[in-house]
């Protein structure tokens, strides 16, 4: 087990930097409960893509990087099992080679696959669910130092282990659903004004198997629209995007149009002015999903780089009306804005999840590396966006009150119960979980 405790570790953006004593990289799941049962607090660290001090604690981080790597595909029962630590772009290229898929993935290939389940980190289309709802079953590593396996179907308390915060304990492996692999053309368009997207906001993001919108907030410029299309599906001919069929062939000639918007003549990066190169293939190339599901490519630094984020989920039916309200404080936000997407995220029954329950717009945020600024802009969106009940995603910049933020979750009571079950001393808590893991 190494220990780096020269420097002090940082989050990915930079804007965090952590209070722990140290941080360990356990090559076993032996030393990982060493690590755990030593005394005093500790907490999971992923690949450090969270922007606030969700993964800080003044005691201990543990990476699950240097776990022995494990993809284990089961073809009868149609699951992965894979080590925490595992980034999704490299298990795509593992399971694709092997002739399978997973059903969605998020915008950047770089994240650890346990660190965005516990998160509720996902992808866009309408039919998809977060990246956790295709756990299965995972494995952790409680308090006590005790493995414990759970799993969906044998565990009643299932849905609350899988969107967890690290508040259970450290999770080493995970099991996933998959289905055949299939091929994905990406098609970007330009120009769709504001006007055409409050119009027509239902048929954009349904146009596709997978759709973003990026859009700068300014009511006189176009934004983009970026549909990832599964080839071998027909939605119209009424295909069902979660059943894994139909992953290979051709798909039907993209739209010549889409409410106005044209294609692109060329790759875009979604923040304007932005070299495409690290972007995933467009113009229509088909590909395998792990190479078009993402935004951007593995092999580069992700998205702009130097940035700070911010996403909020509200209801799928009110997605027109929570849109036009951020455009009416747009003059509030774009100065601390470099680029802001919309996406779509199926409900769920994770009890964490902010699509539990309810299917959901995620509103997402990109904000200039300015912290004073980006915390103006938010607290002007969340302003804009209270009477749509939002929910914040976990990992990124959000200042609502937790009593507020507790309010959006009706399990969250069951979920406090569940982690001091699995962690009475309270050895995985910080002031983050201390300030939302409770009943009021």
């Amino acid at each position: 087990m190494t220990d780096d405790g020269s420097a002090p570790a940082r989050n990915w953006a930079g804007n965090v930097t952590f209070a722990a004593a140290r941080v360990v990289t356990p090559t076993s799941v032996a030393e990982l409960a060493e690590a755990v049962t030593a005394g005093g607090a500790v907490r999971p660290l992923g690949t450090r893509h969270s922007f606030n001090r969700i993964a800080d604690t003044d005691g201990t981080l543990i990476s699950t990087a240097g776990l022995p790597r494990l993809v284990r595909v089961d073809p009868a029962a149609r699951e992965v099992t894979v080590s925490a630590g595992t980034r999704y772009g490299d298990l795509g290229r593992e399971l694709d080679a092997a002739g399978w898929a997973l059903r969605n993935l998020g915008s950047l290939p770089h994240i650890s696959v346990a660190g965005a389940c516990a998160t509720a980190t996902h992808g866009s289309g309408e039919r998809n669910g977060n990246l956790a709802t295709s756990v299965v079953a995972l494995d952790l590593v409680t308090s006590s130092g005790e493995l414990v396996t759970v799993r969906r179907g044998v565990d009643e308390d299932f849905d609350g282990h899988v969107v967890a915060l690290g508040a259970l304990g450290v999770v080493v492996a995970l099991t996933l659903e998959i289905v055949p692999t299939f091929q994905v053309s990406q098609h970007v368009y330009e120009g769709l004004t504001r006007e055409s997207l409050l119009a027509g906001v239902g048929e954009i993001l349904g146009a596709a198997y997978s759709v973003s919108v990026f859009t700068t907030w300014d009511p006189d410029a176009g934004s983009q629209v970026w549909l990832k299309r599964r080839l071998g599906e027909d939605r119209e001919a009424g295909e069902d995007h979660q059943s894994g069929e139909g992953g290979v062939g051709t798909a039907a000639p993209a739209p010549a149009q889409l409410c106005g918007a044209r294609p692109a003549a060329r790759p875009l990066h979604p923040i304007p002015g932005v070299d495409p190169e690290h972007t995933t293939r467009q113009l229509g190339v088909p590909g395998p999903w792990f190479e078009r599901l993402p935004h951007f490519r593995l092999g580069f630094t992700p998205s702009a780089g130097d940035e700070l984020q911010s996403e909020y989920f509200v209801p799928r039916d009110h997605a027109a009306a929570a849109i036009e309200a951020v455009y009416k404080v747009s003059g509030e936000i774009r100065g601390a804005l470099q680029i802001g997407e919309l996406r779509t995220v199926a409900a769920d029954s994770l009890w964490l999840s902010p699509a539990y329950r309810r299917d959901a717009l995620a509103l997402h945020f990109t904000w200039l590396p300015d912290e004073d600024a980006a915390a103006r802009a938010v607290a002007a969106v969340e302003r804009a966006l209270a009477p749509f009940d939002p929910r914040p995603h976990w990992g990124k910049v959000f200042v609502l009150a937790p009593g507020q933020v507790r309010a959006g979750y009706p399990r969250m009571a069951d979920f406090a119960r569940l982690a001091a079950r699995h962690d009475p001393p309270g050895v995985f808590r910080n002031a983050f979980l201390d300030a939302y893991l409770q009943s009021d």
